[in-house]
């Protein structure tokens, strides 16, 4: 191998790990106090996003009379869909209780543990 082509491979090394690097962190959960488990029941789903690299449940939950929007972070289509997820599966409108990790800065939201879905199935969201 001549030294221009041991440096332009050293090269393509060193680029390869730094557009590498940015895929893996964005899959850090610590934002998520994953100590603590909150509870909803009778949520209301207002958006589902079955889609990759993560999905997401979007419901409103009235507490005390204020309605509080929480977007909780699932996991990809591909492994959601092995625990009997489909595109399909929540709907604007139906009514669901969710368990989940909360954000650590204690805004509404988290990510999801499970969801009791209106047909009475509980799915992981992970």
């Amino acid at each position: 191998m001549t030294r221009i082509s041991k440096t332009a491979a050293a090269l393509v090394g060193i680029v390869t790990l730094a557009l590498a690097t940015p895929a893996v962190a964005h899959h850090s959960f610590a934002m998520f106090d994953q100590t603590r488990i909150d509870t909803k029941r009778g949520a209301t789903v207002a958006e589902f996003r079955f889609t990759n690299p993560h999905s997401f449940v979007v419901v409103n939950v009235n507490e005390g009379g204020a309605v509080t929007r929480y977007a909780l972070e699932c996991s990809s289509v591909n492994m959601m869909s092995k625990v009997g997820w489909k595109f399909n599966t929540l709907k604007t409108g139906d009514k669901v209780d969710i368990a989940f990790y909360p954000l650590r800065n204690g805004k509404p939201g988290g990510m999801l543990k499970t969801i009791k879905v209106a047909d009475g199935r509980t799915l992981s969201g992970w």
